[in-house]
């Protein structure tokens, strides 16, 4: 096992050393004491919005660090679960003042923590079965969510929940929060797609794990999109998930090992871009330089892959794209549609306007902004399952705020943040769509392929 570079984070240190940070994986006190507590950060933070506690704030949970790094305080349960409260949507990194790296920050915190925390042991199960067992295994997601969509459509899940059986099953109080699985998988099977006329540009696309399970339709409306702007798209066969999931709960070992593999997949051949439909992914392999930055052999090809990842918005807006033509408007009246910035692009990788132009673009839609577009909608990841309370506060301050824009539609970039805000409506019985951007611009494409009868 290697020691991360002071980029990520710092070499184990001495048993004599006065930080009770050890091991591997340490937080950087180059990054750390760059943070002046100015305060900039509370406004935006989620957690502290909610709450109001300092503990709760990204300068308070630096100053955590800080203690720790300073031999003043162990790494105790109580601190920890500050720290797992974070919802690492990097909001805080966009307005400070003094470039504090705050998510690098809380990873290299969080694998030091997996390293010298034991954590309860239906948690340590759970961490096991997801990180390391699924998420890095393809073949092994797919067969679990064939599972699941049996249960779904079979009937099964009907019965259980009318019957409460569900609550008898392992982990069934997270039964609830199981999203729609698609009738039919996006494959990831080296497939190629290509454009009829002119070949503007050549992709590779990244099918992920959980978006090409419960959204396969988007990534199907992906690749109709950028074939429908001259783009071929290569679909590789050995790719997988990009290990954001990993990273940020600080299993790091396992993330690299998922970067690699992806690596190898990408390269295998000469793209102009690697194109991400989820906000998450694209934010970690833009990062995968840092993450194998003292890896001999994948450094200068992790840099490569970062290099080349673009967003599917940030790509369409810079080709640029053809406008749409199809009219989404609904019984003679504009389609009304909100937008919700996905942390991930909005703050991580700072991609806020090229969204809302292809929105714009749509013939028949009348765009709104809507109060906190940019605060978290608590779905982050496995965020939602493992702080669930703080997840469903998060859900119904972001349900508030689609309701109060009048929207009919609610357009984001995640699929984190499209069953999180699905679900979230549905329990306050609000009628809102979640939707995809580029579900809404397939949309508009197909409409206007359509002929026209007088």
């Amino acid at each position: 096992m290697t020691t991360e570079s002071v980029k990520s984070s710092r070499p184990a240190r001495d048993n004599d050393s006065r930080s009770n940070f050890r091991g591997p994986y340490v937080p950087s006190p180059e990054d750390m004491y760059k943070c002046v507590h100015c305060g900039f950060c509370l406004q935006v933070c989620p957690t502290y919005l909610e709450t109001g506690l300092e503990a709760e704030s990204p300068r308070g949970r630096i100053a955590l660090m800080k203690a720790v790094e300073e031999g003043r305080a162990e790494i105790t349960e109580s601190i920890v679960g500050h720290w797992d409260k974070c919802l690492q949507c990097r909001a805080c990194e966009v307005v400070c003042p003094s470039g504090v790296p705050y998510g690098r920050l809380m990873e290299a915190t969080r694998a030091n923590v997996e390293l010298v925390f034991r954590r309860g042991f239906k948690e340590r199960q759970a961490r096991n079965l997801g990180f390391h067992s699924v998420l890095p295994n393809a073949g092994r997601l797919d067969r679990i969510g064939g599972f699941f969509r049996f249960y779904q459509k079979s009937g099964l899940q009907t019965f259980a929940r009318k019957t409460r059986a569900v609550k008898l099953a392992p982990g069934g109080s997270l039964e609830k929060y199981l999203p729609k699985l698609s009738d039919k998988f996006f494959v990831t099977s080296g497939q190629v797609m290509r454009p009829e006329g002119e070949i503007r540009a050549r992709v590779a696309l990244l099918g992920g794990c959980v978006m090409r399970l419960t959204h396969a339709s988007t990534m199907e409306a992906v690749t109709r999109v950028l074939v429908r702007n001259g783009v071929e798209v290569y679909v590789p066969e050995g790719q997988g998930c990009c290990g954001a999931l990993n990273a940020h709960a600080g299993e790091r070992d396992t993330a690299r090992d998922m970067a690699r593999k992806n690596i190898d997949a990408f390269l295998e051949v000469e793209t102009d871009a690697i194109i991400v439909a989820a906000a998450g992914c694209g934010s970690t392999m833009k990062e995968y330089d840092d993450l194998l930055a003292n890896d001999p052999e994948y450094a200068e090809k992790a840099a490569e892959v970062a290099e080349r990842t673009k967003d599917i918005h940030e790509f369409l807006a810079d080709l640029p794209f053809e406008p749409p033509t199809g009219n989404l408007a609904r019984d003679g009246r504009n389609l009304k549609v909100t937008y919700q910035d996905s942390c991930h692009l909005g703050h991580a990788q700072r991609i806020t306007e090229p969204p809302r132009r292809l929105l714009n673009a749509i013939p028949g839609i009348e765009f709104v902004e809507m109060e906190e577009s940019m605060v978290c909608c608590g779905s982050a990841g496995s965020y939602s399952l493992i702080e669930q309370e703080m997840s469903l506060r998060l859900g119904r301050r972001k349900t508030a705020n689609v309701v109060s824009s009048g929207a009919e539609v609610v357009a984001t970039a995640n699929p984190g943040c499209v069953i999180q805000m699905e679900q979230a409506l549905a329990r306050a019985g609000e009628g809102a769509k979640v939707s995809y951007v580029i579900d809404l611009l397939d949309e508009s494409y197909r409409l206007g392929d359509e002929p026209h009868t007088g």
